[in-house]
């Protein structure tokens, strides 16, 4: 079976508390919740890995090579627009990775509105919630197809 690495960055932890205005009220377990639902329905295996450590994030995407996943989907949070160490790691890969962000990135501050990652993904889902977890696993997914 296919295996998607799901990397929550930092600071996802806090999901549930932290700016309910911009994340809603959900928590990370209930995030990875619907992810191992969809997962199920798309015939996909799972794995979670969420830090507030850059170094641990990088290792874990080099962990990714070596495992030989299929697929990432990452929600990097702020490291998405200034971490070049976690931007060169995933460009190790060479897997669909899908770029995801709960809130509106481009009707937030103009510094969200740049990704160091988006020269490398697949593509970025935006906006939706806990649904931009969901879209980015299935277009995961159909890259991989």
């Amino acid at each position: 079976m296919r295996k998607i690495l799901v990397l929550h960055g930092i600071n996802h932890n806090m999901f549930g508390k932290r700016d309910p205005k911009q994340y809603g009220t959900v928590t990370l377990e209930e995030i990875n919740r619907r992810i191992l639902e969809l997962s199920e329905t798309l015939e996909v295996d799972v794995e979670f890995f969420q830090t507030n450590h850059e170094g641990e994030m990088c290792d874990r995407i080099h962990r990714a090579y070596e495992d030989m996943v299929d697929g990432i989907v990452i929600n990097g949070g702020a490291w998405t627009h200034y971490s070049y160490g976690i931007r060169d790691a995933l460009d190790i890969l060479e897997v669909p990775i899908v770029e995801v962000h709960m809130s509106n990135v481009y009707a937030r501050e103009s510094f969200r509105h740049h990704s160091v990652f988006g020269e490398i993904v697949q593509g970025v889902v935006s906006g939706f919630g806990v649904d931009s977890y969901l879209l980015g696993l299935r277009a995961a997914v159909a890259s991989m197809e």
